[in-house]
């Protein structure tokens, strides 16, 4: 969510207009790591309110945010999600590309301003509930088929994996290497589907003014959204949900809650059991997946420096934590 493309207030104007939405001011939003986003005042806000994102997607295609926004409609009554608009002009015939704008080529979305605030830590009821949604998630985007049509094209991590490790020091090499080879020999057989392969606490939004009784009040950010196996999905959300992440530069290492990670599980089987397949991959998955966002942060630098991105706007998270997670889980392995 950091800004990467810089609109003119005329051109939002003239994007907001397709879509209804009376614009009045644009707000750049730089968390995040991928797209260019902004809140949208309207003329009916008032104060500091905003009624809508406008999201700008630098890397995936228009055609993957036209799945992405079918995805999201076919959630819309299931989870708490910000469906994209439809243009005015829509007939109500192709749900994802009546939502999709394009500006030299890159996808643009609108979509309301959720309620809820992105979480400073987690609760066990909180963890409880995410397995809850995401359990939801997964049975719900059942109903998409075939699911090869709605998810986008997994990364090619294998390529900046070979590219990474050749310059890491020789025990990170051997860490990342040792992690990918034991899943490699999990089972080919795990249940599959479309997944999120994103949910982190700052792609949540929660309800948290009764700390007992913490409500998720929106989920975002579903551009990842490919078919891969659920307890991957299920890896990743606990990752960043079950952990404390400190502080890389100043040496506070990462601290991941076994309950928290229990809580979850339990949330999650509520809605959809795990097989005797999931359990017993899951170790190696929560090591696996974590690799893997090493891998994208690493990614996320090189791309930065080869195009020479830069400047305040700009969010880059620390690859490093992700690294001592991974460590972590590979220990317990």
């Amino acid at each position: 969510m950091s800004v990467y493309t810089h609109l003119s207030e005329d051109e939002f104007f003239a994007f907001c207009g397709l879509f209804g939405v009376p614009f009045k001011k644009a707000i750049p939003i730089t968390q995040g790591i991928k797209n260019s986003n902004w809140f949208i005042q309207t003329d009916h806000d008032q104060g500091d309110e905003f009624s809508f994102v406008f999201t700008l997607f630098e890397e995936r295609v228009p055609a993957d945010i036209i799945k992405m926004a079918t995805v999201m409609h076919a959630l819309n009554k299931h989870l708490p999600i910000a469906t994209p608009l439809t243009k005015r002009t829509a007939k109500g015939v192709n749900v994802g590309s009546d939502c999709v704008m394009r500006y030299e080529n890159k996808a643009i979305l609108v979509v309301p301003k959720l309620d809820g605030i992105h979480p400073k830590a987690t609760t066990l009821a909180m963890c409880e509930q995410m397995g809850q949604a995401l359990a939801i998630l997964h049975d719900t985007l059942q109903t998409l088929q075939p699911a090869e049509d709605y998810g986008v094209p997994l990364y090619d991590w294998a390529r900046v994996k070979e590219r990474e490790t050749a310059f890491m020091p020789s025990d990170e090499a051997r860490l990342m290497n040792d992690i990918w080879t034991a899943y490699s020999h999990l089972p080919k057989t795990l249940p599959k589907g479309l997944c999120h392969l994103d949910m982190f606490t700052d792609n949540t939004l929660w309800e948290l003014s009764d700390e007992s009784k913490p409500c998720l009040t929106g989920l975002l950010d579903f551009t990842e959204v490919s078919v891969e196996t659920y307890v991957m999905d299920i890896a990743i959300t606990i990752n960043d949900f079950c952990t404390t992440w400190g502080n890389a530069a100043t040496g506070e290492s990462v601290a991941f809650d076994e309950n928290k990670m229990m809580a979850f599980l339990q949330g999650y089987e509520s809605i959809r059991p795990l097989t005797h397949d999931e359990k017993t991959a899951l170790p190696v998955m929560l090591a696996y997946s974590a690799s893997i966002f090493w891998l994208l942060r690493l990614n996320v630098i090189y791309y930065n420096r080869e195009q020479g991105r830069t400047g305040d706007d700009i969010m880059v998270k620390n690859p490093d934590l992700m690294k001592r997670l991974a460590s972590y889980h590979w220990g317990r392995v």
